[in-house]
């Protein structure tokens, strides 16, 4: 019988187990353990993606959990810790001659063994394999070619973000420019989209649409998640969920409001101004240097189709941090009573909450859960924010 689970695959990680960074702008606590804890623990996510597993002191952190018989290898592909499963990925950042500008992909792949051989290959590929992000010298077809000869797992990453991504930078105006489309299983949306805004490019129609984290820190985690239909948590389950193999299928996609995502909006990167997508110069400060939102980019990209995919709700919530009026104690109280946050953001009634919380708060989180709170929109790197009432 498949049960639904909940699950981030885009996790960083700040400082390996000697404590040297590896996602350079990471949290200095977010280290693999410490992942993993929080996600069993406080955030109740069952499966994570962690995609500096390439990197080969985080490698030996995963062997010392499984010596010390906290971890285990599962038969299916990835590593159980208590209740979550870890899949083992890797951000990469592609910038060949067919490239217009820097594209991130994650790669997944199946074992220790497998991430192990990934790596020893990027090795000849990139300059710095401890650290996250790594610019690959090569062209985006050879790593698609690479994972899948490792049996692993392809999704390009944040698909719609002004930097560093597939649409934002890589290509003028089809994937097809960059990637071999048939060795793509899935694409991630990133923070500033959700499925009806990609939904008008016509070539999306193919993908499961992933919203994950992007977590630089703990606090992160599941700010972005989806549920999935699975027999168990395992990468083979999730490769078989991004084809909707024998019943196995995204079932809900959670994500903030595209509008409080740092890139939703046209801005220009001095002032903050919002202006209209075809600014050349701020008319407020004078500078040229304006950041083109995810909404007018896809404006400039979506084609008339009658064709719509059958897809899964996206229901937009925020992370409890967002929330006006949470403070850390309060938080504290909420996770003493209830155990972790999915149960707070998905199971908890209102006549629970108001036991513990202030009813203005209560009232806060059932609106989320409903996707009913008002928001204040971001762009230019500036996240947007809850209207406090």
């Amino acid at each position: 019988m498949l049960t639904p689970y909940f699950a981030d695959m885009h996790i960083h990680v700040g400082r390996d187990i000697y404590g040297k960074p590896v996602k350079i702008t990471g949290s200095k606590n977010l280290t693999l353990t410490n992942i993993l804890k929080e996600s069993s623990r406080n955030k109740g996510i069952d499966m994570v993606g962690v995609i500096d597993s390439h990197a080969p002191a985080v490698q030996q952190e995963i062997k010392n959990l499984i010596s010390e018989g906290k971890a285990y290898e599962l038969t299916d592909g990835g590593i159980q810790f208590e209740e979550v499963t870890l899949l083992l990925g890797s951000e990469i950042e592609v910038y060949d001659d067919n490239c217009l500008g820097p594209i991130h992909v994650l790669c997944f792949l199946p074992t220790l063994e497998k991430i192990s051989l990934f790596s020893e290959w990027l090795t000849t590929k990139m300059k710095n394999i401890t650290l996250s992000s790594q610019r690959y010298y090569g062209t985006a077809k050879e790593l698609q070619y690479k994972v899948k000869e490792l049996e692993g797992i392809f999704i390009p990453a944040h698909i719609f973000t002004p930097f560093k991504s597939l649409y934002g930078k890589g290509v003028r105006e089809s994937l097809e420019e960059v990637l071999d489309p048939d060795l793509i299983d899935g694409v991630e949306l990133g923070l500033s989209s959700d499925t009806e805004m990609a939904d008008q490019i016509k070539e999306l129609h193919a993908y499961t649409f992933l919203t994950n984290s992007d977590a630089h820190s703990l606090a992160k985690i599941a700010r972005e998640y989806q549920e999935i239909k699975m027999d168990k948590p395992s990468f083979k389950e999730f490769l078989w969920a991004l084809h909707q193999l024998e019943g196995r299928k995204v079932t809900k996609n959670f994500g903030m409001n595209p509008q409080l995502g740092k890139y939703h909006t046209t801005v220009c990167n001095k002032c903050f101004s919002k202006l209209p997508s075809d600014t050349i110069e701020c008319p407020d400060c004078g500078s040229k240097k304006i950041i083109k939102g995810v909404f007018d980019r896809i404006q400039e990209l979506k084609q008339d189709s009658n064709f719509k995919r059958e897809r899964p709700p996206y229901l937009y919530q925020v992370p409890l941090e967002y929330l006006p009026a949470l403070g850390k104690r309060t938080f504290e109280k909420l996770l003493d009573q209830f155990a972790t946050e999915m149960n707070i953001i998905h199971h908890v009634s209102f006549e629970e909450l108001v036991k513990i919380v202030p009813e203005k708060l209560a009232h806060y989180i059932i609106q989320m859960r409903e996707g009913k709170l008002e928001i204040e929109a971001g762009g230019g790197g500036k996240y947007g924010s809850v209207k406090s009432k």
